[in-house]
């Protein structure tokens, strides 16, 4: 049964891996102080309660739709399991690129967890450790997590005298947080430090979520965790196909375009970058695929008035960082000529969550989908 509905989550984890590969190799010269603070963004500060997409009626054609959309992504909606106590001392194998290590675990009351997407945390969280966690990356923004000191410094890198200043007594990371040299460093330092796989597929996540679970001294609560993930998507996935047009030709056509531009950075995501699979995820057509454009580019105007997209989905940092849309079209003058400038069809949403993995999955599904054919459930975009 769960082989059948990891080919549905596929798409999505993709993506993850995909995005935040872009992410780790142009972000970090473009952060902003306030991202170093662990600020969110105007657009994403205040929680919104919206209506289910159960109860929530499609747009008639989702490729005419007038006016920016700003995805909300709620949850974690899975609630977290019942941490069972801890068996330990626990030896785990990690790999943190340099080859595979054994780590022994001895205590699990401090705990730091570290991911450029904030997924190595949730994770903890959902297995029912969130109170154990005593730092937090940039990225985790869990509802207990918010007074934690960060740990991570402008460019989402380690600050090792931030991590130890907390004391703690376990260590989990991706990968994806660096440099990786001071995360070594903290595990000279007496840390234990275990590297879990990063959630690129719906085979890493899964094996993240044993081997964080393993890490815990709680290896027999993994199962249940990922059952209670797989089902929300099962049906998560269901409901959008209730909200998706049936006919191809109201398919909205969507581009991905990765913004940067206080550094001038203008990135089209196409073929094979993750991009492609999350548009595909919510039954909507990724058209820099559609013209055989492959990984990631800089964007051209001939390139981007050719695929000729009815969205353009950014992230909404980049879209900040472009003087919202007006800046955006001023500097690039060739996406006011496709249909998305011309309707101002640009769907944001906040930068390290629409790529997050973990129990997170099905609510950045709910609020891609909400974007794209429900908009008039969401509140007005500051944009």
């Amino acid at each position: 049964m769960r082989k059948a509905r990891m080919r549905g989550i596929r798409p999505l984890l993709t993506a993850a891996g995909g995005i935040l590969l872009a992410l780790s190799l142009v972000a970090c010269q473009a952060a902003t102080a306030q991202e170093a603070a662990g600020e969110k963004s105007s657009a994403q500060k205040t929680a919104v309660e919206l209506p289910p997409l159960s109860e929530l009626t499609p747009v008639a054609d989702p490729r005419t739709v007038e006016g920016p959309s700003t995805v909300i992504i709620g949850g974690p909606s899975l609630t977290p399991i019942t941490a069972s106590e801890p068996e330990l001392p626990v030896t785990v194998t990690s790999d943190d690129g340099n080859g595979r290590r054994q780590v022994t675990v001895t205590d699990t009351s401090r705990i730091i967890a570290l991911s450029l997407s904030g997924t190595t945390a949730e994770l903890v969280d959902a297995l029912g450790f969130g109170d154990r966690l005593v730092g937090r990356d940039v990225a985790t923004d869990l509802s207990d997590t918010g007074d934690l000191p960060v740990v991570t410094k402008k460019g989402h890198t380690v600050d090792a005298e931030a991590v130890l200043s907390l004391d703690p007594t376990l260590i989990l990371t991706d990968g994806s947080i660096g440099p990786t040299d001071v995360v070594l460093q903290l595990g000279d330092a007496g840390i234990p430090v275990v590297t879990v796989p990063r959630a690129t597929d719906p085979e890493s996540t899964y094996q993240a979520i044993r081997t964080i679970a393993e890490a815990l001294g709680t290896a027999s609560s993994a199962d249940e965790l990922i059952d209670a993930l797989d089902d929300a998507i099962a049906q998560k996935s269901a409901e959008i196909a209730r909200l998706a047009p049936t006919d191809e030709n109201r398919r909205p056509r969507v581009a991905f375009l990765y913004v940067r531009g206080t550094a001038g950075i203008y990135y089209l995501f196409g073929e094979g970058s993750g991009a492609d699979s999350l548009i595909d995820s919510v039954g909507a057509i990724d058209v820099a695929t559609e013209i055989g454009w492959v990984g990631e580019r800089p964007m051209t105007p001939e390139a981007l008035m050719r695929i000729d997209p009815d969205v353009i989905l950014v992230m909404t940092k980049g879209l900040e960082s472009a003087g919202g849309i007006d800046g955006l079209l001023e500097a690039q003058p060739s996406i006011a000529l496709t249909k998305a400038g011309e309707h101002r069809r640009i769907i944001d949403a906040a930068d390290t969550e629409i790529f997050a993995g973990g129990t997170r999955i099905p609510d950045i599904m709910d609020g891609l989908a909400r974007a794209l054919y429900a908009p008039d459930s969401l509140p007005a975009s500051v944009f």
